[in-house]
């Protein structure tokens, strides 16, 4: 009688499967590349991981779609997951920016720090017979595949926790396999995995931090539920030392991950050396989901302690634009430059955040949509110019470039104009809205450091534009490789969204404005 008693106090789990689809749609695909890593036959293995791969994130897309059509909306998993609109306007936006990401890492070989040539065209590579041979034996590579959908899987999880400690797990979920990615470079290994290094130690670090976080909010609230912690954090005085700990120590783990100042050191080391679509895969979905769990902790767990966070939140904002605006004027190879614009706009994000608001969170939905699909669009355009040795990334190198090869000289030079804000592009209407939303919030010093910034950052995109058109090349100007059709699908996708999101951005405007609103 006492162990029937004792059973009935620990009813099962209520866990609804169709609202987490997308999730386990996923996760299922991971879980069949690895099937496939480990028993097909190995010249079917690379065209079997790409479709089961494109088929599973498709299906979660189309999941998203479905339960966001739906009223299946609510804390999910005994109240561990939340299913909301920022979370579905998340996790669509990670699974396409993967689809683009994954077209590029199936296409390339990771040979140069980042990618090799492509079949059909292997004999546009430079260097020797045993050269493009090798190149093209990266394509056996299809570890990158399971390793890519167990990451997407994280990152759908994180921005939809609504438990730090499921949180938590994942961060982790995410991290390990972009540790593991990092390193698969076939040519410069040792920057590879310096790089792959670096970052696991500074994440293994972050990690901790975050961890420890959670134990002094634990600690504080009796509840690792953001609700709760929300209910505990209304009754505080606002200087009780061991809330504001945990706060201050769970920050530094999300603003490592979103790539913030002072936690930006790892971002241009990692870019530089990490394989490049692993790169654009990580600078653009990474940052999505990081911003998105960003969100979720600040507006739902400790939106009664704005006027404690906001002050922080200012001068993290302000650093992050300032170092990331900077420090990129003095950088002379691409992936560096493109690794402290991306912490330039980590802290454009962050103004965005401060908003305070239901404006500032559907600003932030819709600048993450155009600066991921610029990203991504933009490391696919360096993948393609090479020389002898794989990648030409030193910007000496890319003099002449709009000469020898006009179209995709001129697509680099559009994703340029998106992360410099210059109208028509996506980047104009996406630092807009973060900037009126900051503007209505309360933070007009910032914004206006914003604006300086974007003014500085500017002047260094057009400098390379400068030098790709109106510059003679040189003696070893590299080659272009022609774009199979999968980069070229990924590029066009680009193209497409910055340039329809300059244009006629209303209709995504308004998507994000329906997504706002977290539940608790």
């Amino acid at each position: 009688m006492n162990t029937a008693a004792a059973v009935d106090t620990f009813p099962t789990p209520h866990i609804e499967y169709f609202a987490l689809s997308p999730l386990f749609v996923v996760l299922g695909a991971a879980v069949v590349a690895v099937l496939v890593e480990a028993l097909a036959p190995r010249a079917y293995r690379w065209a079997l991981q790409l479709a089961v791969s494109v088929l599973g994130l498709l299906g979660a897309l189309a999941m998203v779609g479905v339960v966001a059509s739906g009223d299946r909306r609510g804390v999910m998993a005994e109240g561990a997951v939340a299913v909301d609109g920022p979370a579905l306007f998340l996790q669509g936006t990670i699974l396409l920016l993967s689809l683009a990401a994954l077209l590029l890492i199936a296409e390339r070989s990771l040979d140069s720090g980042s990618a090799g040539a492509f079949t059909p065209q292997a004999s546009a590579l430079p260097g020797s017979d045993a050269e493009r041979s090798g190149a093209l034996a990266g394509v056996a590579q299809t570890e990158v595949f399971p390793l890519t959908l167990f990451a997407v899987s994280g990152m759908l999880l994180f921005p939809a926790a609504n438990d730090l400690l499921l949180m938590f797990v994942a961060l982790e979920v995410l991290s390990l396999p972009l540790y593991l990615l990092c390193g698969l470079a076939r040519r410069r290994r040792l920057l590879s995995q310096e790089a792959a290094m670096k970052y696991f130690l500074l994440g293994a670090f972050s990690s901790a931090f975050f961890l420890y976080g959670i134990a002094l909010l634990y600690g504080y609230a009796g509840t690792v539920r953001l609700s709760g912690i929300a209910d505990a954090a209304a009754t505080a005085s606002g200087s009780d030392a061991l809330l504001l700990t945990g706060v201050a120590l769970l920050t530094v783990g999300l603003l490592f991950k979103v790539g913030a100042a002072p936690f930006h050191a790892w971002t241009p080391d990692v870019y530089q050396g990490a394989p490049t679509p692993v790169t654009g895969f990580m600078a653009a979905c990474t940052k999505v989901a990081a911003f998105g769990a960003l969100l979720r902790v600040y507006y739902v767990a400790l939106g009664g302690l704005k006027w404690e966070w906001r002050p922080l939140m200012w001068g993290v904002a302000i650093l992050t634009m300032l170092v990331g605006a900077v420090l990129s004027l003095t950088q002379t190879d691409v992936k560096r430059m493109l690794a402290y614009s991306s912490i330039a706009h980590a802290g454009f994000l962050l103004v965005g955040v401060l908003a305070a608001d239901d404006k500032g969170i559907s600003s932030v939905l819709f600048y993450l949509v155009a600066y991921g699909f610029a990203t991504v669009g933009a490391f696919a355009v360096v993948t393609l110019v090479r020389d002898g040795a794989g990648e030409a990334t030193h910007l000496s190198q890319w003099a002449g470039l709009g000469r020898r090869s006009p179209w995709v000289a001129g697509a680099f030079a559009l994703f340029l104009l998106a992360f410099a804000g210059l109208p028509p592009t996506s980047g104009f209407m996406s630092k807009y809205s973060v900037f009126s939303a900051a503007l209505d919030g309360g933070a007009p010093q910032v914004v206006v450091v914003g604006v300086l910034a974007s003014v500085v950052a500017a002047f260094f995109y057009v400098r390379v534009i400068v030098l790709m058109f109106f510059t003679e090349p040189g003696a070893d100007a590299p080659v272009v490789v022609v774009p199979s059709i999968l980069t070229t699908i990924a590029l066009t996708l680009g193209v497409a969204v910055t340039l329809v999101l300059g244009v006629a951005p209303q209709p995504v405007l308004d998507l994000a404005s329906n997504a706002a609103g977290f539940v608790r």
